[in-house]
């Protein structure tokens, strides 16, 4: 049987003779619909009625968010261009979409660009955006390389989401600590605020947060302009290996950060640098599905995106006997939702006298117990250090270098980013 097609383009001259085309031989699709606007598109492609779609670059309002609303709706998308236009090829690419083709193939091999990407779209390889370095040195615009953003990375880099439960364990100070320290030892790191209850690493780190460098990031993201280059000039350089994406600092912009696009961004950046380190949110939960029979907007979607995109998840706990009750309680959570995702626990804040008898012993054992976590890794309690950071806008490693907290983050990078224990790490 034939697959049902819709077509979604402006003002294109070939639409017309393509649909003839289709109609006069046997290609295995069949248009269905001519859909006149975006809007259009969406209704029929989320009524069921076609199992692909047919679309321009240049169609009105067109974004990532809505090539994923077409995937969520089981409709594989091909792009069409004019013949040449380089820049609208990147331009759906970028958008996730991954068939792109001139308007003048020729009906065969746009039907079997459809037919493909059905395929596709039934496999769950679909709409996937994977970022290409070395193919994004200059973006649509024509913007080149930042000279201060370093080399492009030869490979795809690492993402570590810093996740845990409500009540403040310390989610922040871990990030913040992990990526100086990364990039102390050497590593060109990329730290990103993405909490959606409002992010607060430009206050930690002293940056201005007027213009929150997440949420352009996420913009030009769903509008398919978001290229390696374009991210590098976005995020604060805060000295020469070391680079933060500011987040929201109102809880009201979350509709903002959109789990699409906040995929792009995290491609974008591991073709930026080696490691990125992202600061999340502490829900993971979906009410939006309890609320809502269609796809609705989700708070939390950009966390969850965050944590299923990471190749490292570090769950920060505090080590007193509230935050180990929330730590297991989010981690059985977590499992549900994401069952292929298994976090490393960080239990930080560790102190004698909130805890009873040897604190470490007692916190690894209940964890083991009631969480099934072994190994977890504990970082010391350092009011003092912390509080002068928090005062100063700086990090530990300049204003308490010989502090044991920051020791123990050193571990941490040292261990995430892969560096020999013997590399010495930088003065601070």
């Amino acid at each position: 049987m034939a697959v049902p097609v819709l077509t979604a383009v402006t003002g294109a001259v070939w639409e017309v003779e393509l649909v003839s085309e289709l109609g006069r031989a046997d290609h295995g699709v069949t248009v269905i619909r001519r859909c006149v606007d975006l809007a259009d598109l969406l209704a029929a492609a989320a009524a069921g009625q076609a199992r692909a779609a047919l679309l321009s670059a240049d169609l009105r309002r067109l974004d990532r968010d809505a090539v994923t609303r077409l995937a969520a709706a089981a409709v594989a998308v091909v792009g069409l261009i004019n013949p040449g236009d380089e820049e609208a090829e990147r331009r759906l690419r970028q958008l996730g979409v991954l068939h792109v083709l001139p308007a003048d193939a020729g009906a065969e091999a746009i039907s079997a660009a459809v037919l493909e990407a059905v395929e596709g779209q039934l496999s769950g390889s679909a709409h996937r955006l994977i970022a290409n370095p070395q193919a994004s040195q200059r973006g649509p615009s024509g913007g080149e390389w930042p000279e201060d953003a370093g080399p492009p990375v030869s490979g795809p880099g690492q993402v570590v989401a810093v996740w845990g439960p409500t009540g403040a364990p310390g989610r922040t100070t871990v990030a913040v600590g992990l990526a100086d320290e990364a990039a102390r030892l050497g590593v060109s790191t990329l730290l990103v605020d993405a909490d959606v209850y409002g992010g607060v690493v430009a206050q930690v780190m002293g940056l201005l947060d007027e213009s929150p460098g997440v949420a352009a990031a996420t913009r030009q993201a769903a509008a398919g302009t978001l290229d390696v280059p374009a991210l590098a000039k976005l995020a604060f350089a805060v000295g020469s290996s070391l680079r933060v994406l500011t987040g929201i600092a109102r809880a009201d912009r979350w509709p903002e950060l959109r789990p699409s696009s906040m995929e792009a961004v995290l491609d974008s950046a591991r073709g930026l640098v080696p490691l990125t380190v992202v600061d999340c949110g502490f829900s993971v939960e979906q009410d939006e599905e309890i609320v809502y029979d269609t796809m609705a907007p989700r708070r939390n979607g950009a966390t969850v995106a965050t944590l299923e995109a990471a190749d490292v998840v570090l769950c920060v706990a505090s080590a007193d006997p509230v935050g180990l009750q929330r730590v297991v309680r989010a981690l059985s959570e977590l499992r549900e939702l994401l069952p292929d995702v298994t976090p490393r626990v960080v239990v930080n804040r560790l102190r004698r006298g909130v805890i009873p008898g040897d604190a470490r012993r007692e916190v690894a054992g209940a964890l083991a117990r009631y969480a099934g976590v072994s190994d977890p890794i504990f970082l010391p309690y350092d009011l003092g250090a912390t509080d002068s950071a928090l005062r100063l806008g700086k990090t530990l490693a300049e204003v308490a270098p010989g502090s044991p907290l920051r020791g123990a983050l050193t571990d941490l990078a040292r261990t995430v980013a892969g560096v020999p224990a013997g590399q010495r790490r930088r003065r601070a």
